[in-house]
């Protein structure tokens, strides 16, 4: 017998795709900018915004959206399998109305340790002066039953976790939050909603930095918030109104145009990188460790083959008896690699992990200096020999 087939690469070509008129349609949603909408009677506008009332994404104000924007959230949410998608301007800021929308002063959040860095230098100030309390987590310690409180409102998690790519038992926790009234919401940016469903596996919000992979092109910022849950979505469609958060209608059709080709982007992605992950596996005179989940011999690799539909492109080492001047000198000597911040493009990038934000990561152990690598859509071959001219210029 086959297996079951997984409709999703032909449902994200065809989601969202602009209505015939007149017989004929455009294959691409055309551009709508708009600041100010017009309504031929009056009654046609009231009508629209009693609807909008009543929590349908129709729009009655340019901050609204547009057509481009409710082609984009339809795709979105084939690809997160969701009911609910609100778009931001940026992955933090999907992050933070997250948070916003969803905890009251006297609330208690539990955060995974290894999340994305801002969530502690920006989320927790902001909140904890509204009177929200944080309490940090480790992955790999098991279900967090020492640490959840009365007034746990909410768990946040990310998986694989920045820089290392922890992997966390999804399903298990999401049965725990279940149990203690706590909602779970997952960083999904990693997984770009195409390798990674958390709202299948029991997250009650996917969030996603679609700068990122769905982008494709390092040309854009921006974030989603996925849901099923109604009660959960008008909190959050609430807040996100009350901000007055709003994606341009340019940067959402660079986005739906990115996600039509998401899958052969991360498929490629996948073999370059799994090229680049052995090759510094086998490196071990130099290699201490490689982080990448689809690697057999990485830590998560049995919850990444349980619950995971592929890997990107994020590849970490780190340094074998080096300090953090040797990893500079690493990152200035390669040539194909960028030096950046960002990841998802078709570049190759590198970046030395910050050792403050490793520190506070349970799944870090030792001090030997990390580099996080992109690996793009250049030939693998090439960026090996770059790899491997950097290591022979610190070995000299």
């Amino acid at each position: 017998m086959s297996a079951p087939r997984d409709r999703t690469y032909t449902r994200l070509l065809h989601a969202g795709a602009p209505p015939f008129v007149d017989g004929v349609a455009p294959v691409n949603v055309p551009l709508v900018r708009a600041s100010t909408l017009r309504f031929e009677r009056d009654a046609t506008r009231a009508e629209l915004h009693h609807r909008r009332e009543a929590g349908e994404p129709v729009a009655t104000y340019g901050r609204h959206g547009s057509a481009t924007h409710r082609a984009l959230e339809a795709a979105l949410g084939e690809l997160e399998v969701a009911q609910h998608l609100l778009l931001a301007p940026s992955g933090l800021a999907a992050i933070s109305l997250t948070f916003i929308a969803l905890l009251s002063p006297g609330d208690h959040v539990l955060v995974q340790d290894s999340v994305y860095g801002p969530v502690r230098e920006r989320v927790e100030p902001l909140l904890s002066r509204l009177g929200v309390s944080f309490s940090y987590i480790s992955a790999g310690a098991g279900l967090p039953a020492d640490k959840v409180r009365p007034n746990t409102r909410l768990i946040y998690v990310e998986s694989p976790s920045s820089f290392l790519y922890e992997v966390i038992d999804l399903p298990a926790l999401a049965a725990f939050a279940r149990a203690h009234g706590a909602l779970l919401a997952a960083d999904n940016t990693w997984g770009a909603g195409l390798l990674y469903r958390p709202l299948e596996l029991g997250a009650d919000i996917s969030i996603q930095a679609i700068t990122k992979y769905v982008g494709g092109h390092s040309d854009l910022m921006q974030g989603a918030v996925a849901v099923r849950n109604n009660a959960i979505a008008r909190r959050l469609a609430e807040t996100h109104d009350s901000l007055g958060l709003f994606v341009s209608p340019d940067d959402a059709w660079l986005a739906l145009r990115g996600l039509r080709t998401l899958a052969v982007r991360l498929a490629q992605h996948q073999r370059h990188a799994l090229e680049v992950a052995h090759y510094l596996a086998d490196a071990r005179d130099v290699v201490e460790r490689v982080f990448y989940p689809a690697l057999p011999g990485d830590p998560g690799h049995t919850l990444w083959k349980r619950d995971f539909h592929g890997a990107n492109g994020l590849v970490s080492f780190s340094l074998r008896g080096a300090r953090q001047t040797d990893a500079v000198a690493f990152v200035d000597a390669l040539r194909l690699f960028g030096i950046g911040a960002s990841w998802g493009g078709f570049e190759s990038l590198a970046l030395i992990a910050p050792a403050s934000r490793l520190a506070v990561h349970s799944y870090a152990h030792g001090d030997a200096p990390v580099v996080r690598l992109h690996i793009g859509l250049e030939d693998p071959r090439d960026l090996i020999e770059d790899l491997a001219q950097a290591f022979r210029r610190i070995a000299g």
